[in-house]
C-alpha cells in the first residue's frame, strides 16, 4: 500500500516536466476536465497556478509573457466551453509568433464519441490557430513526448501548440520512463536554440544591392528585436533611416535622429515620405501587411530578412531574401556594406523626422479636442515614463496614440496584438509583464471598449494579488470617449458612411470609482490641466491606479498626413447626414492634408 501511495500520477509527473522545461507560472481557470491537473498543483510549490477571470485572458496572459519574457508561455483550460474561450489569445499568439503551449483536459476516454456534456472535438478545434503540433493523450506513456514536441515546436516554430489530457488519464499512475521496446518514444528536453546565417554568397548578393542603392530604408518588426546594435550600425553605414512596424516599435529608441517612427495607418509623415521616396528597401523581421505604405513596385530594389522562410518577399517583391536569425544575419551582413560617404539622403530622413515630431506635438496639445485631446494624454505619458517601463496596448484608437505619440527609450518595453489586432488584451498582457518583470513599472493602454470587454474583469485580479507585490505601480490608462471610435472614423474614412449611432455608442463608466470600489486607486480626468496630476499620482501609487480621461471621440485616430482620398470619404460621410458633422469637419481642419 504505501508503494502505490508514493507513485506519481500523470498530473504529478506532467507539472514536473514543465517545470523541467524552466515554466515557473502557468495562466488558467478551473473545472473538472482538469481535476487532476489541479490536485497535483496543489502538491508542488515551483509552478504557481494564475487564476484569470476568463480562459480568453488567461490565452492572452500566456502570449504576454512570451512577448515580455522570450520564454514560452503556457496556459490551462477545462474542456469544452474552457477549451472554446482560449482560442482568442491564442490565435493572438500564432499571429504574432509568439511561443505558447496550450494543456486543455477533455472528458472521460470512456465517454468520447458518445455525445457527453461539454464533448467537443478538440483536436479539430485546435487545428487551426495549433496547427503546428496538437495532440491529445491516450495513455500515460505519450505524455513526456507530447510535451517535449509541443515545447519543442513552439519555441522553434514560434507558435501555439496544444496538448490535450483526458479527465481519467490525469489520475493513473505515471510512465515517467517509457520502456525502450518497439513502439516507445524516448524523447528529451535539452536546449531548444539557433542561430542561422545565409550563405555567404546570398549574404554577398544582398550587400551589393545595398551598396547599390542611393537612398536606403529600413523597415524593423518585431523579428528585429535584440539587434538594435546590428540595426544602428547598419543604418549608419547606408546612410539610411529606420521606421518601425507596429510590434516593433521598442526595437530602437525614438531619441535617434534617424528613427522615423512608426509605419503604416498609424504611421508618421517621416515614415510615409521616406518610403514613398526611397530606391531601396531592406526589411528586418517584419510581416507588416500593407502595401500601400511601402514602396510602389518598380521603386525600390528589395531585401528581406525573416527567420520564416514562409514570409520572405510576400509584403514586397524582394530581389534577394535572406532567411535566418536577424541579430546573426545582420552580423555577417554589415563587413560587406560599405559606407556612403554622400549623406544628402540620411540628412533629408532627419529634417523629416524633426518636423513629424513638431507636428505631432502641435496636434497633441491643440485644444480644439473637448473635453481632453487624447493625444496630449499620451504626449504627457511619454514625457513622464521611466525608461525601464512596460507598456502594453490595446487594439483602436489607443493604438493610434501609442504608435505616434509614445516616444520609445532605451531600455523599455511595450507590445500589443499586431496580426490579430484584437481587443482586451492590453490589461492581461499588463497583469502578466508585471509578474514577469515585478520591478518595473507597468502601463496598460485601453480604450473604453477593450476595458468593458475584459479589462474592468482584469482588474479583479489585480486587486485579488497586487498586495503580494513588492512594487505594485500598475497604470490602467482608459480612454473614456464612449464610442468605439476607430470603428467609427473607418466607417468615415473607409466607406464614406457616418457614424452609425446604435453600433458605435458606448455606456458611460466611472472607471476611476470601479476600480475603487475593488480596493484599487484612481482618478478622473476631466480637462487637459489635470493630465500631469494624474500621470503622476498613477506612477508613484502603492497600487494599480486607473486614470479615467473623458477624451474627445472625434479626433481622427490616424497619422497627420490625411490624403485627399482620404479627405473626400471624410466629407462624404459628413454629406450623408453624420450625426456629429460639425465635430468631425472641425478635427478634420485641424488635421490638415496633403
Amino acid at each position: 500500500m504505501a508503494e502505490e501511495e508514493s507513485k506519481q500520477t500523470v498530473g504529478e509527473f506532467l507539472l514536473e516536466r514543465l517545470g523541467a522545461w524552466g515554466v515557473d507560472r502557468i495562466f488558467g481557470y478551473p473545472g473538472d476536465a482538469i481535476n487532476g491537473i489541479l490536485a497535483a498543483m496543489r502538491k508542488q510549490d515551483d509552478i504557481a497556478f494564475i487564476q484569470a477571470r476568463h480562459e480568453e485572458l488567461a490565452a492572452f496572459m500566456a502570449c504576454a509573457h512570451a512577448k515580455y519574457t522570450g520564454e514560452v508561455g503556457v496556459c490551462l483550460s477545462t474542456s469544452g466551453p474552457g477549451a472554446i474561450h482560449m482560442l482568442n489569445g491564442l490565435y493572438d499568439a500564432k499571429l504574432d509568433h509568439q511561443p505558447v503551449v496550450a494543456i486543455v483536459g477533455q472528458q472521460k476516454r470512456a465517454s468520447l464519441g458518445g455525445d457527453y456534456q461539454q464533448e467537443v472535438d478538440l483536436v479539430t478545434l485546435f487545428k487551426d490557430v495549433a496547427g503546428a503540433y496538437v495532440q491529445m493523450a491516450a495513455s500515460p506513456e505519450q505524455i513526456r513526448h507530447l510535451i517535449d514536441r509541443a515545447f519543442h515546436i513552439a519555441k522553434t516554430e514560434r507558435r501555439p501548440t496544444c496538448v490535450i489530457i483526458p479527465h481519467d488519464l490525469q489520475d493513473l499512475d505515471a510512465v515517467p520512463v517509457p520502456p525502450r521496446e518497439h513502439g516507445s518514444v524516448l524523447s528529451g528536453i535539452g536546449m531548444v536554440a539557433r542561430s542561422l546565417v545565409p550563405p555567404p554568397d546570398a549574404l554577398q548578393a544582398a550587400a551589393d544591392i545595398l551598396n547599390a542603392g542611393g537612398k536606403v530604408a529600413l523597415l524593423a518588426g518585431a523579428g528585429a528585436h535584440g539587434a538594435a546594435a546590428e540595426l544602428i550600425e547598419v543604418a549608419d553605414l547606408l546612410g539610411a533611416g529606420v521606421a518601425k512596424a507596429l510590434l516593433g516599435k521598442m526595437v530602437l529608441p525614438d531619441d535617434l535622429p534617424f528613427v522615423t517612427g512608426s509605419i503604416g495607418v498609424i504611421g508618421t509623415q517621416a515614415s510615409f515620405r521616406m518610403m514613398n521616396e526611397c530606391d531601396t528597401l531592406l526589411m528586418v523581421g517584419s510581416s507588416f501587411p500593407y502595401s500601400e505604405f511601402l514602396p510602389k513596385e518598380g521603386q525600390a530594389r528589395g531585401v528581406q530578412i525573416d527567420i520564416d522562410g514562409k514570409m520572405v518577399s510576400l509584403r514586397y517583391p524582394m530581389e534577394c531574401s535572406l532567411v535566418g536569425d536577424s541579430k546573426a544575419t545582420l552580423q555577417a551582413l554589415i563587413p560587406l556594406l560599405q559606407r556612403k560617404e554622400k549623406r544628402d539622403w540620411r540628412e533629408q530622413i532627419e529634417a523629416s523626422v524633426k518636423e513629424s515630431w513638431a507636428l505631432l506635438e502641435r496636434k497633441a496639445m491643440n485644444p480644439e479636442a473637448p473635453p481632453v485631446n487624447p493625444q496630449r494624454v499620451f504626449w504627457e505619458l511619454s514625457e513622464r515614463l521611466p525608461d525601464n517601463a512596460v507598456l502594453a496596448g490595446d487594439s483602436g484608437s489607443v493604438a493610434s496614440w501609442y504608435a505616434l505619440d509614445i516616444k520609445a527609450k532605451s531600455g523599455m518595453l511595450g507590445s500589443l496584438s499586431g496580426g490579430l489586432a484584437t481587443m482586451g488584451s492590453a490589461v492581461p498582457y499588463a497583469y502578466a509583464a508585471k509578474l514577469a518583470h515585478p520591478d518595473r513599472p507597468v502601463i496598460a493602454l485601453v480604450g473604453d471598449g477593450a476595458m468593458q470587454m475584459n479589462g474592468m474583469n482584469g482588474l479583479i485580479t489585480m486587486a485579488r494579488d497586487y498586495k503580494n507585490w513588492a512594487d505594485p505601480r500598475i497604470v490602467i490608462l482608459v480612454l473614456n470617449n464612449r464610442d468605439l471610435s476607430f470603428v467609427t472614423w473607418e466607417q468615415r474614412g473607409m466607406a464614406g458612411e457616418p457614424k452609425v449611432e446604435e453600433s458605435q455608442q458606448l455606456p458611460d463608466v466611472a472607471y476611476a470609482d470601479y476600480a475603487k470600489l475593488l480596493g484599487l486607486d484612481g482618478v478622473r480626468v476631466e480637462q487637459p490641466e489635470q493630465i500631469a496630476a494624474a500621470l503622476d499620482a498613477a506612477l508613484r501609487s502603492d497600487r494599480p491606479f486607473v486614470i479615467d480621461v473623458l477624451s474627445d471621440p472625434n479626433m481622427p485616430p490616424l497619422p497627420p498626413h490625411i490624403t485627399r482620398s482620404q479627405a473626400e470619404q471624410y466629407y462624404k460621410a459628413i454629406e450623408a447626414g453624420d450625426a456629429e458633422a460639425d465635430a468631425v469637419r472641425r478635427a478634420l481642419e485641424v488635421q490638415g492634408g496633403e
